[in-house]
């Protein structure tokens, strides 16, 4: 079960990392939000074993730093 779990989370983030490459049509604000709900996603995701809670936290967490910092 363990194993299946993995399998998901890594597909999730390369899934992710491939959806934000569409980036290039956003403003520079946009993709920052975009990159940083990414990165934090991941990084919730790994901090926390890969629970939802912690995959979502960190997506909103990162989005928030990502529109903040291209203001």
């Amino acid at each position: 079960m363990r194993n299946i779990h993995n399998i998901t989370v890594r597909t999730l983030a390369i899934a992710l990392s491939l959806g934000l490459s569409a980036c290039s049509e956003m403003s520079p604000q946009g993709q920052s939000t975009a990159v940083g709900a990414g990165v934090g996603a991941i990084g919730g995701a790994v901090l926390t074993g890969g629970s939802a809670a912690g995959t979502v936290g960190g997506a909103v967490v990162g989005g928030v730093i990502g529109h903040e910092i291209k203001k």
